[in-house]
């Protein structure tokens, strides 16, 4: 069989290939699809037959297209674990220009968690579950298992890199995966603002001492975990099980004001992890405020 013109043949019978290919094929190998960057550490700019679209390839590449362009086209949705078009000659002038290699994480079934200073480290190193860890140029390199939308900007310093995002291969880390936790993906998600009680909302009767009875943070937590959990183990009727489990919630946090943005944006993520829209989630929110009367 002809080999791939990209591969060169030495004196001695060995075949040799640019750096960033052999990186790149072994990652391939591993399940994880890659692609160049060029200088600027950027993926490769569309070629003339797909600039702006001519292709027929959805802009902005949202989703991609049905463009097959046997370049390193379309960004993020260039990368692929065919060693066949890794190695094909319409590739060879990019892997000979490249100066790095990049992975789409959500491909792999893997989030990036970009932390790019020593405030966004400490950060994660209080907040979120040891997992496997790349050094960076200014920062770390999260790594969990399991993919979601991509959000840049979630804090400061902080950037989510999984489904629809690249990031750059900076070597294989040190630790062990660890299971994406909601703590990441609620940073993606916009909660609604703090539910305050309405002017004209029943108010739950304060206990003798004046104190609201849900402050006790223990109780909260344990309320908003029972309800996590009720979501992510729905395997029926997700869309009736998150309804009744926001008006669980809410009748019986929803009046003293106890409930945070961060409180909201954990039940969103669970809801959003099986299967449910931001709009529905938001709309399933509303009516069981509307039913309790808040």
């Amino acid at each position: 069989m002809t080999q791939p013109t990209l591969i060169r043949r030495e004196p001695g019978g060995m075949s040799t290939l640019p750096e960033a290919l052999r990186t790149a094929l072994t990652l391939a190998a591993a399940g994880v699809p890659v692609l160049p960057l060029r200088r600027g550490k950027v993926p490769f700019g569309n070629c003339l037959a797909c600039k702006s679209s001519g292709c027929g390839d959805r802009p902005n590449m949202k989703v991609p297209g049905p463009c097959r362009c046997p370049a390193p086209c379309h960004g993020w949705a260039a990368a692929t674990t065919e060693p066949a078009v890794l190695t094909s000659q319409a590739w060879a002038a990019a892997w000979r220009q490249a100066v790095a290699v990049a992975y789409h994480p959500g491909g792999a079934g893997l989030t990036v968690v970009d932390l790019d200073d020593a405030d966004a480290i400490a950060w994660a190193r209080e907040t979120l579950p040891a997992t496997r860890t790349v050094a960076t140029t200014r920062g770390e390199h999260w790594i969990y298992r399991g993919a979601m939308p991509s959000r840049n900007a979630v804090r400061p310093g902080v950037d989510i890199k999984s489904s629809m995002a690249y990031a750059r291969y900076l070597g294989p880390g040190t630790g062990h995966l660890a299971d994406l936790p909601d703590a990441v993906r609620a940073l993606t998600v916009k909660a609604p603002s703090t539910v305050r009680p309405a002017p004209h909302a029943v108010t739950v009767p304060a206990p003798a001492g004046g104190e609201c009875p849900h402050r006790t943070p223990a109780y909260l937590e344990r309320g908003i975990a029972m309800a996590v959990e009720r979501i992510t183990e729905a395997r029926s009727a997700v869309h009736a099980t998150v309804y009744r489990t926001f008006l669980a919630v809410l009748s019986m946090h929803g009046r003293c004001g106890c409930l945070t943005d961060a409180h909201v944006a954990r039940l969103f993520a669970a809801a959003q992890t099986k299967g449910e829209s931001p709009r529905h989630c938001s709309d399933a929110w509303a009516n069981a405020r509307t039913t309790l009367g808040l």
